[in-house]
């Protein structure tokens, strides 16, 4: 048996600085506001809805840097190359190789087992095209690694990021996807037809 890791009873965010005005003056420019309110846990997924364009990576980074999130996203291993790959991680980027999703969630579980602190973020939509439905990976992520779920919600109607509801899931598939419907009810994406519902694939079938 390993040393157990001291974890912080309550993570602190980036402190304030010239990056964090700076990525709010921008956001501000292009007339988004925030409502975010950062994790109190030490390891949690946040997940982003809805995903339906390039510009949502741009305005979530910035309201990530803005609100001193000390978040992590995934990222195809094939984009970390250089001269990139150095910036992305900084940026905080995870490499991971979708070639072989089957192991995807277990060797994210383990991350979580393994570092004192990680705030995931991720796109349960996985495309910003439309879909039948959301990918399963952070729902079952969630409950391997025994996490929250915080519900980030990007709101191109109305111009506004909001991070306020983190969820305990309870394994019970209908209840837990109908608790996050209402948080994501009325919020537009970037091409609103895009959007996927909020369901997961039917049948049991898995997807990273």
């Amino acid at each position: 048996m390993g040393t157990a890791t001291v974890v912080p009873e309550r993570p602190r965010t980036a402190p304030p600085g010239v990056r964090r005005w700076l990525a709010g003056a921008l956001l501000r420019l292009l007339g988004w506001r925030l409502a975010i309110a950062c994790p109190d846990v030490p390891r949690c997924i946040i997940i982003i809805y809805p995903h339906t364009s390039n510009w949502d990576f741009l305005v979530g980074y910035l309201a990530k840097v803005a609100a001193g999130v000390r978040g992590q996203w995934i990222g195809k291993d094939t984009i970390f190359r250089w001269p990139v790959a150095g910036l992305l991680r900084r940026m905080g980027g995870i490499p991971v190789n979708r070639r072989e999703p089957s192991g995807l969630i277990r060797r994210l579980a383990e991350e979580f087992e393994q570092r004192p602190f990680l705030w995931l973020v991720m796109a349960p939509e996985g495309t910003r095209s439309r879909t039948g439905h959301l990918k399963s990976g952070f729902y079952r992520l969630a409950l391997e690694a025994g996490v929250p779920v915080g519900l980030a919600v990007m709101d191109w109607g109305r111009r506004v990021v909001t991070l306020q509801t983190y969820l305990t899931l309870s394994g019970e598939e209908a209840s837990d996807l109908a608790r996050i419907r209402e948080v994501y009810a009325g919020a537009t994406g970037y091409h609103p037809e895009q959007a996927s519902p909020i369901r997961l694939r039917p049948d049991g079938e898995t997807d990273g």
